[in-house]
């Protein structure tokens, strides 16, 4: 395994600790259902996101999605995987898009 692939798996492994813990401390079963995700727990995805774009470096942007999707098996075990599982799936990718800018820049900007 190369080690691009080993913090991309590490970075995996964080952002769903982190997801499972504002499951955890929210209360709720899906990490968007959290009453602070807009203002805290979203916002500090994005500080995760750009750490690991520092990590993954050529790849940066792929931290970004990393992060955000990380979000899906805390869902899938919340009970989210149900009828609206797909849209659920999309609203992740649009939620991406700020993680990946910030993913990229920060990997760009800390060389």
């Amino acid at each position: 395994m190369s080690a691009g692939a080993a913090r991309a798996i590490g970075l995996a492994g964080v952002a769903i600790a982190y997801w499972f813990m504002v499951a955890a401390l929210s209360g709720v079963g899906e990490p968007w259902d959290a009453a602070r995700y807009w203002w805290l727990w979203y916002p500090l995805s994005l500080v995760i996101a750009g750490f690991g774009g520092r990590l993954l470096r050529r790849r940066a942007w792929l931290a970004g999605v990393i992060v955000t999707f990380a979000q899906a098996p805390v869902m899938a075990i919340g009970g989210a995987a149900g009828p609206l599982w797909a849209v659920g799936l999309l609203m992740l990718g649009v939620l991406a898009l700020p993680a990946v800018i910030v993913a990229l820049l920060a990997g760009r900007l800390l060389r």
